[in-house]
């Protein structure tokens, strides 16, 4: 399980960086034990004897990527600057100084890559893999966070006219068939099916809030 992990990580791994790095705190410690879990090296490509103006080290800036979501840095630009004045992050990251560090616009563009890549679903499953490997989960806690996107919201698809129907009511014993939902059609697909189907364009999302208010925000993926 993970708390043999963590045991460890406490008596072996962290002992050894503080007597190179100095005291490191919990965000430090929980930094190092993703890193340790789930080897991010392995699951980039190698780019190395390629012609051409060799890639900066897609390792370090992977790592990177991993801290920016462990420390809560909101922006790539934000990181930049705590790496710039945190030795022992960008130590940890992989970079032997701050004047190393790639450009905001390789760090941007690396991002992207691993964005599209889905290089976090991938890190999420290893780290599932090796610490819950032959454990029966009992439990499951799912909660959602409006994440806001900076882009307009993709314009609608004019919908399809529906077919005509005769007015009035329906015959004693007539149902209409209602359109299913995209949870009900889920029933019936495969995993693949249902993350194909799942929306990624940009959008306007809508709920209702604990006090009763309804907010909307633009988003995206949002579920319908």
């Amino acid at each position: 399980m993970l708390s043999d992990y963590w045991y460890a990580f406490q008596q072996e791994l962290f002992p050894r960086l503080e007597s190179e790095l100095g005291p490191m705190g919990e965000r430090y410690e929980l930094f190092v034990a993703v890193l340790e879990l789930v080897r991010v090296e392995a699951l980039l490509p190698y780019f190395r004897g390629q012609v051409g103006r060799p890639e900066e080290d897609r390792a370090a800036l992977a790592r990177a990527f991993i801290a920016k979501a462990v420390f809560d840095i909101p922006t790539t630009r934000g990181l930049i600057e705590r790496l710039e004045v945190d030795g022992r992050l960008w130590r940890l990251c992989g970079w032997s100084g701050a004047g190393r560090l790639p450009s905001e616009a390789t760090f941007s563009r690396a991002f992207s890559e691993f964005a599209e890549s889905g290089l976090a679903s991938r890190l999420h499953e290893t780290l599932i893999a090796r610490t819950m490997d032959g454990h029966l989960v009992e439990h499951i806690s799912r909660d959602a966070t409006a994440i806001e996107a900076r882009e307009k919201a993709a314009p609608k698809p004019k919908a399809a006219k529906p077919k005509r129907r005769k007015r009035g009511r329906p015959r004693k014993g007539e149902a209409r068939a209602k359109e299913p939902s995209r949870l009900e059609r889920q029933l019936t697909m495969s995993l693949p099916q249902m993350l194909a189907d799942l929306p990624r364009a940009c959008d306007v999302g809508t709920k209702r809030n604990a006090k009763g208010h309804t907010t909307s925000w633009i988003v995206y993926g949002r579920p319908r």
